[in-house]
C-alpha cells in the first residue's frame, strides 16, 4: 500500500513532467512489473517514484549532438537489463572511483588503510550498507523504500552530489520547466538518505 502523500506527490511529478510537453509517455508500469523489476534488481520504488512511473513512463527521444545520456530516463520496460544495472550502481561506483583516485574517504569508516586495496574493500563493504539510490533521469536519484517519500533528488556525480529538487515534483520543475526562475531562499531541501545526505 502506497501513502496518498506519496500518491500526489508522483502524480503532480507525472503533470509537471507532462505540461513541458518534452516527453512521450508509454502506458505506467503495472503493479506485476514493479513487483518483477524489484525482485530483479534487489530494491523497493519511493512510492512518489512509484506513483510517477505507474502515471506514465516517459520515452527516451534520438539525442541531440553533444548531449552526454544517450537514454537518460531508465527503460524500466523492456530495457537492457546490464545497462539498468549500471544506472543503478553508478552511485557506489562513482564513490569507490574517488577512493581509489582521488584520495577520497568518508570519516565515518574510521581510519583509511595505508593500502589502497585494503581502502577500497573497506569502502565497499561500509557502501553495500548505505541506502539504495534508484535512477530517475540521468545522474538524477531517488533513495529506494517502500512507504517513503518527499525526498530530494539528488543530482550524483562521483562524490560531488548536490540538490536538484525538494521533492520528485519541485525536481520536474527545477529540471524541465524553462520558465521556472531563480531559486528563492527558502528552497532548502534537506537529504534523507543516511550516508549520501553526508556528502551534499
Amino acid at each position: 500500500m502506497i501513502s496518498d502523500r506519496g500518491v500526489r506527490l508522483g502524480a503532480e511529478a507525472a503533470r509537471r513532467l507532462t505540461q513541458t510537453g518534452l516527453y512521450e509517455f508509454e502506458p505506467g508500469l503495472t503493479d506485476a512489473e514493479f513487483t518483477h523489476i524489484e525482485r530483479e534488481y534487489g530494491f523497493e520504488f519511493a512510492d512518489d517514484h512509484r506513483a510517477f512511473l505507474a502515471a506514465g513512463l516517459p520515452i527516451n527521444v534520438p539525442p541531440e549532438d553533444g548531449q552526454t545520456w544517450s537514454r537518460p530516463w531508465p527503460e524500466w520496460r523492456g530495457g537492457d537489463l546490464d545497462s539498468l544495472r549500471r544506472q543503478l550502481d553508478r552511485p557506489v561506483h562513482g564513490v569507490l572511483l574517488d577512493v581509489e583516485h582521488n584520495g577520497f574517504w568518508y570519516e565515518g569508516w574510521g581510519e583509511r588503510p595505508a593500502d589502497g586495496t585494503a581502502a577500497l574493500a573497506t569502502a565497499r563493504h561500509h557502501l553495500a550498507e548505505a541506502p539504495v539510490l534508484v535512477p530517475v533521469y540521468a545522474h538524477r536519484y531517488l533513495p529506494a523504500g517502500r512507504g517513503s517519500s518527499g525526498h530530494p533528488v539528488l543530482s550524483m556525480w562521483q562524490t560531488d552530489i548536490i540538490y536538484y529538487g525538494l521533492d520528485l515534483a519541485d525536481y520536474m520543475h527545477q529540471e524541465f520547466d524553462e520558465a521556472r526562475g531563480e531559486v528563492d531562499e527558502s528552497w532548502n531541501p534537506r537529504a534523507t538518505a543516511l550516508f549520501w545526505r553526508d556528502l551534499v
